[in-house]
């Protein structure tokens, strides 16, 4: 029997957003985070209208697949449950007595980093031609921080290596 969107959508909109994440994880096969209404009813109507008429072309497949081949696609895992933070007593910051580059005392090779993030220590390594963390070669503090926060931020910064920071 083919499918009524417009009955599935009329549906979709009476229930509770705890119904519709039951919902996903019955069409998705996996439960979602989302809390989000209007997000949950397109996903689901998205998911139920391809499961009806079959979903993308092979066609339309082999294409979005040579798109994602040219382009730098930044993948990030699915987020953990929710954890309890640590206070920020328990967060400790470490530093080699480095000064920061503006005050006459650069970083030189030979010097390491350390910093606790996120229950994790950090290890960086100053080498002549920039940083090395987990084996791989940075040109930057700021790309260092990066690879381990999956954010932007200030290297010096994030290694605590600015007028005040943390001994």
């Amino acid at each position: 029997m083919p499918l009524n969107i417009e009955k599935e959508l009329a549906q979709m909109r009476r229930m509770t957003v705890d119904d519709l994440r039951e919902k996903f994880t019955e069409v998705f096969g996996q439960p979602t985070q989302s809390r989000h209404k209007a997000w949950l009813i397109k996903r689901l109507a998205w998911r139920m209208q391809a499961n009806d008429e079959g979903g993308l072309s092979q066609r339309a497949r082999q294409r979005a697949a040579e798109l994602a081949d040219e382009t730098n696609i930044r993948i990030l895992m699915p987020r953990a449950a929710k954890q309890a933070t640590l206070p920020a007593a328990d967060v400790v910051t470490y530093r080699t007595e480095v000064q920061s580059p503006g005050s006459g005392n650069p970083l030189r090779p030979g010097f390491t980093l350390v910093r606790q993030y996120k229950g994790r220590q950090i290890l960086v390594n100053v080498v002549p031609d920039g940083f090395e963390f987990e084996g791989e070669k940075y040109k930057s503090l700021s790309a260092v921080a990066r690879a381990v926060t999956g954010k932007h931020w200030n290297g010096f910064h994030f290694f605590k290596l600015t007028k005040g920071g943390d001994q």
